[in-house]
């Protein structure tokens, strides 16, 4: 899922709907994709989201 966002959006910390529990990190598309190859990303949707970002040259 890809979507744009802004922060008065959220219903909570984590995002989404209040009884979800993810973690939200904002960080540069660059150093998420390091984090992929250097592996501190390993989720496999999260990691395909990225790749998917990356080919379509969505976030150029």
């Amino acid at each position: 899922f890809i979507a744009e966002y802004h922060d008065s959006e959220r219903a909570s910390i984590g995002g989404g709907v209040e009884d979800e529990e993810i973690e939200v990190l904002e960080l540069p598309f660059s150093r998420a994709l390091e984090m992929v190859r250097s592996g501190e990303i390993r989720d496999g949707k999260t990691v395909l989201l990225l790749n998917y970002l990356q080919t379509s040259h969505l976030m150029d």
